[in-house]
């Protein structure tokens, strides 16, 4: 995305006191340059994000979804390096969702965001039971455990009198998400950057929609946070979305940087060239009628010769 020159003077972390009192989720963060432009990089694009898709209402109060994988901790990161810059006036409440996976860590996130100083919600609901009892052996759990962690994670953002839940997905999830669509569904759809719920009393919204899933495995390894990996249920082999991921890795491998220009055609659709009639209307595409004056003009008089033609009128 673009390199905003706005940004600069605010993510300079060359300046002596920018490493003294950033937020304690940036302490011990690695000096290499190659770091310091990852960081600039996320912050600008998470930034560009949220205006693109106007995001930001100040004074709202934000649900943010931790889940503890590489994507969640970024996420957390960045929002509140922007909001510790004075550049995302909105208050910021971290909240997990212990849904009861066997394995799961429980005092990892508690411990973390409160060494940390973030603002934390930990909810315990037992979904996964719920989830193993209604599922088919040898299904995936993810469409209902994902379900049921929604309509939890609305509820809490109620209670917290939040206005937003905010979610981890990047760009990566969302280009899978339109294949997955694409070859399963036969629809031309993925995750929006901002959806307004069924209710429409809550935004759900995804910052890091610009974001490389790369460069949040690389930030968030670089800053050593504790990731707990997502696939404690089991349920993660022979997904759909892993299969599709094997695809767009491969293109990616093969034509660099077909990622981002896949995605910028998310960005870029043209209804007239597609074939969805609810979207534009075909039926009443028609040439527009000339006028008298346009008509008369287009029709040479009989006895009149084109200089400009080779033809000869036929004699009568």
């Amino acid at each position: 995305m673009r390199d905003d020159p706005k940004l600069d003077p605010m993510l300079d972390t060359d300046r002596p006191e920018a490493g003294d009192d950033i937020h304690a989720l940036f302490h011990g963060a690695p000096k290499s340059t190659e770091f310091r432009k990852l960081r600039k990089r996320l912050v600008q694009q998470v930034r560009e994000a949220t205006e693109t898709f106007g995001m930001i209402r100040p004074g709202d109060k934000w649900l943010v979804c931790l889940s503890g994988g590489k994507d969640s901790y970024t996420l957390l990161a960045v929002l509140h390096e922007l909001q510790w810059r004075g550049l995302l006036p909105v208050e910021l409440l971290a909240c997990n969702l212990d849904q009861g996976q066997p394995g799961f860590p429980a005092t990892v996130l508690p411990e973390f965001l409160t060494k940390m100083g973030v603002p934390h919600r930990i909810e315990y609901q037992d979904t996964y039971s719920i989830v193993v009892d209604k599922v088919p052996q040898g299904r995936t759990y993810c469409a209902l455990c994902s379900r049921l962690r929604r309509g939890n994670l609305y509820r809490i953002a109620r209670e917290e009198g939040c206005t937003s839940v905010v979610l981890g997905h990047h760009r990566d999830d969302m280009l899978e998400t339109f294949f997955m669509n694409l070859f399963h569904g036969g629809r031309l759809a993925t995750m929006p950057p901002k959806l307004l719920n069924e209710e429409g009393d809550l935004t759900v919204l995804r910052p890091l929609a610009f974001v490389a899933e790369a460069d949040c495995e690389k930030f968030a390894r670089a800053m050593n946070y504790p990731v707990i990996p997502c696939d404690l249920c089991g349920s993660q082999d022979g997904l759909q979305r892993q299969q599709v991921k094997g695809i767009l890795d491969e293109w990616e491998r093969r034509t660099p940087g077909r990622r981002n220009v896949m995605f910028k055609a998310l960005m870029n659709a043209r209804p007239s060239h597609l074939v969805d009639p609810k979207l534009f209307d075909f039926a009443g595409l028609w040439p527009s009628a000339p006028s008298e004056g346009e008509a008369a003009q287009a029709q040479p008089d009989a006895g009149s010769i084109d200089s400009n033609s080779s033809e000869i009128p036929r004699l009568r």
